[in-house]
């Protein structure tokens, strides 16, 4: 088959070229990225579809059709030009949206794929737009949805013109409720997602969460080759230390609670005692003398970190470590592994979970937080499972780790290996395009004006 993956806001290149640093770079590249890779070994045709930018500052995003190493004629990236050269955030894309489906109708004319899956909101909406000029069928992969986010920011009718501005929330939403309606299957990587997300009051006509022939439920995996407990990479410098450590790796995201595990550090002595803290950082080796440079999300993320860690005296326990490639991610996760240590994931909310499968095919005992995804990779009890916004129940669950780790890491691999594999999560959508092609759907009647500010405006002031 020929599989299009349209991902508006990717930046994918055969470098990965701040893969999941940036805001906008988040952990769907890697999951796009992966499947696409494990579909091409399987023998098919594969495009990932994402912005052309030709901005100096940007140099990898330039070239209109890029490659991966090794995968032949079989997966080709194409970039495709959408609301002018430079650099925009995804927040900024959704005026531009009908010219890159434009570009895409124009570079398929002739040859179009047999199915295309849409990855987050906008390229659910184009995927929809796609279909409605083509015929060809499409799933949806919200990976996160925005009725969640307008939640977690407190939109009222006092910040709601504030948050509009900034988010776009109108469009966001309105793009999700004609994705949900139009693809032939949403897939989610939980069933928790599926019965939370999708089920959310501004979803609501749009979808029906107890419709089983609209969802499918396909997990995402691990690089097997890249995070094992066999020796990759080189033993990295500053990973390995005398004590055990508590290893975090997240980008600078508010949502990610790093703050967290940071405060359970400090107010528990036993856990001090026991274990120092490494915080993984893709970009940054000095955040003390770095942080005048970053921006402002980034500053505001990163600043009450390190404030706390200067407030409790723990300069000398609390480490840093610049984490530039997932090869060197997997090797930093071995040596915390060898070193007795743990891994830790206390996100208000995590959809998935791609860190913690990560951390835990190299060997590491996991604590994660107990809102959304982890809860069900960890459903066995090969996880410890913890409350995001109680330090005193994160420190509680890194000592358990701790205490069980040997038993918790063999559990937690196992678990890993036979379900959580890339090939596992392509062979799935592959069986779910297959028996999705024969099917035909109704032709749209055209696309309703994307806005949903009716909608939010009577759910804020609800």
């Amino acid at each position: 088959m020929h599989i299009s993956f349209l991902n508006p806001q990717g930046n994918f290149d055969p470098a990965d070229s701040y893969l999941t640093e940036h805001p906008d770079f988040g952990g769907q590249l890697v999951y796009v990225k992966e499947v696409a890779l494990a579909m091409t070994a399987a023998g098919h045709r594969v495009d990932i579809v994402t912005r052309r930018i030709v901005d100096r500052e940007w140099p990898e995003f330039e070239a209109g059709i890029d490659r991966y190493p090794g995968t032949g004629d079989g997966l080709r990236i194409v970039r495709l030009s959408c609301g002018g050269p430079r650099f925009l955030a995804k927040e900024q894309l959704w005026d531009h949206l009908p010219e890159f489906v434009g570009n895409l109708v124009a570079f398929y004319s002739g040859a179009m794929p047999d199915f295309t899956t849409a990855h987050y909101a906008d390229g659910g909406f184009c995927a929809a737009l796609f279909e409605c000029d083509t015929g060809v069928p499409f799933t949806f992969t919200g990976h996160s949805l925005g009725a969640q986010k307008l939640d977690r920011l407190g939109m009222s009718k006092v910040n709601a013109k504030e948050l509009e501005a900034r988010f776009r929330f109108s469009r966001r939403i309105a793009a999700e409720r004609l994705a949900m309606e139009r693809a032939v299957r949403i897939v989610t990587s939980t069933e928790q997602e599926r019965r939370e997300q999708y089920a959310h009051p501004l979803y609501s006509g749009a979808v029906d969460v107890e419709d089983s022939l609209r969802f499918s439920v396909i997990p995402p995996g691990v690089n097997t080759g890249i995070f094992t407990v066999d020796e990759g990479e080189a033993e990295r410098p500053g990973a390995a230390a005398v004590r055990p450590s508590i290893v975090v790796s997240n980008r600078l995201d508010a949502k990610k609670n790093t703050i967290g595990v940071v405060k359970a550090f400090a107010a528990s002595g036993e856990l001090r005692e026991r274990a120092d803290l490494l915080l993984c950082f893709r970009g940054i080796r000095d955040p003390f003398g770095e942080l005048d440079r970053l921006g402002g999300d980034d500053r505001s993320v990163l600043a009450p970190i390190l404030e706390t860690i200067v407030r409790y005296g723990l300069r000398e326990r609390v480490r840093f470590l610049d984490v530039p490639s997932q090869q060197a991610l997997a090797a930093t996760y071995r040596a915390v592994a060898n070193g007795g240590g743990v891994f830790a994931l206390t996100a208000f909310h995590e959809p998935f979970g791609l860190a913690p499968i990560e951390a835990a095919a190299c060997g590491l005992a996991c604590v994660v937080t107990r809102n959304g995804g982890p809860s069900e990779i960890f459903a066995d009890g090969s996880g410890v499972l913890v409350d995001p916004d109680d330090p005193r129940d994160i420190a509680r669950g890194l000592l358990e780790a701790l205490d069980n780790r040997q038993v918790l890491a063999v559990r937690a691999r196992e678990r890993v290996l036979k379900t959580y594999t890339w090939q596992r999560t392509a062979e799935r959508y592959l069986s779910l395009i297959e028996n999705a092609l024969p099917c035909e759907r109704a032709p749209a009647c055209g696309v309703p004006p994307l806005d949903a500010s009716r909608l939010i405006r009577d759910y804020a002031s609800a």
